[in-house]
């Protein structure tokens, strides 16, 4: 039997790194030697919590943003052989469920998730293989290709706010989902106004295209500062990318009369926003909220990083072992600026 060295999540921040068996590609399924596995809130989110409802339940292996070379294809397969370069999106869906048919596919009924990115070989099954397994080119690095995942959530996002060009786009929140509603928002040709909260993410929103930066523990009033900032009006889009309440509130009232709002960071179960109704009525605020990625919002992202609108290279501030993760996860628990660290194993 050969073996691997891989992630493998048991609980609760208990993560050990092993040697597993390499998983053998079946019918329709490719095996990907993994080139770049990057680190994602939602992994530390799931370290922390160890579980995820719908993504992964322990012990299993552990990681889903994820580059590679295949190494093995299974029978069937077709479309790809041994030694092309590929990214491999960490979902698909069934495409004939209730909510797939009417063009809802991250909402599928029957969405399959697939983990393992921090191990020397990752399986791909036949549904991911056939819906959202996209081939990388020769000039492109596996770790821009590994973005396509996080990014693809984030085009989603703002594809559903429908921006025109030269509209102001408020974002809530400089991490790193943050700081890719800024770059896509500049690659949208939007005019982009980042509101943070540490001095250092100051000079990041603007390297990252922010053409204003209001930070909310220099002023009194982060509301007033954006509308004065958009004449006094408010500005067309808010996305809220900071999972608390206060930003939920916020971005309502950063827009203007006929504004749209993202609530795209995910409060905790059971968490309540107070709304002002009076406001949403009479001003016709357009509300919604965005979850995961579809294979268009997928090959939209991938598009924007091989043809260098967003610029993968921003995103990646470290490298590190495998060896290693547990302790990029609990550095990422401090918030040490640390956008993503690209694992390699």
């Amino acid at each position: 039997m050969k073996t691997m060295t891989a992630a493998v999540l048991y609980g609760k921040e208990d993560l050990k790194i092993e040697e597993v068996a390499v998983p053998e590609a079946a019918l329709g399924e490719v095996l990907v030697r993994v080139e770049a596995a990057l680190t994602c809130g939602t992994d530390l989110k799931v370290f922390r919590r160890g579980y995820h409802a719908k993504m992964i339940v322990p012990p299993a292996l552990f990681g889903h943003e994820v580059a590679g070379v295949i190494a093995e294809v299974g029978a069937g397969v077709t479309e790809w052989k041994r030694g092309d370069r590929a990214v491999a999106i960490n979902s698909a869906p069934c495409g004939k469920c209730f909510f797939c048919v009417r063009d809802q596919e991250n909402l599928c009924e029957d969405l399959l998730f697939n983990n393992g990115a921090y191990a020397e070989y990752i399986r791909i099954p036949a549904r991911i293989v056939e819906k959202n397994l996209l081939r990388v080119p020769d000039g492109m690095s596996f770790e821009a290709a590994a973005l396509t995942e996080p990014l693809a959530c984030v085009v989603r996002g703002m594809d559903e706010m429908h921006p025109r060009q030269g509209e102001s786009v408020v974002v809530i929140g400089a991490g790193p989902i943050g700081l890719m509603f800024l770059q896509v928002a500049r690659a949208y040709d939007l005019r982009v106004i980042a509101v943070v909260k540490r001095d250092k993410q100051v000079q990041a929103a603007k390297h990252f295209g922010a053409d204003e930066v209001v930070q909310i523990g220099k002023l009194d009033d982060p509301v007033a500062t954006v509308k004065k900032i958009t004449g006094g009006r408010g500005a067309d889009i808010a996305i809220e990318a900071i999972a608390q309440p206060l930003g939920w509130q916020w971005a309502m009232e950063m827009v203007r009369k006929g504004g749209r709002v993202n609530f795209f960071g995910g409060c905790a179960a059971g968490t309540n926003v107070e709304l002002d109704t009076n406001r949403v009525h009479y001003s016709e605020l357009s509300l919604k909220a965005t979850f995961h990625h579809t294979p268009a919002a997928a090959r939209k992202a991938f598009a924007l990083l091989r043809d260098g609108r967003v610029r993968s290279s921003d995103f990646i501030t470290g490298h590190a072992k495998l060896a290693d993760l547990e302790n990029v996860l609990r550095r990422m628990m401090d918030r040490n600026g640390e956008i993503k660290t690209v694992i390699q194993p």
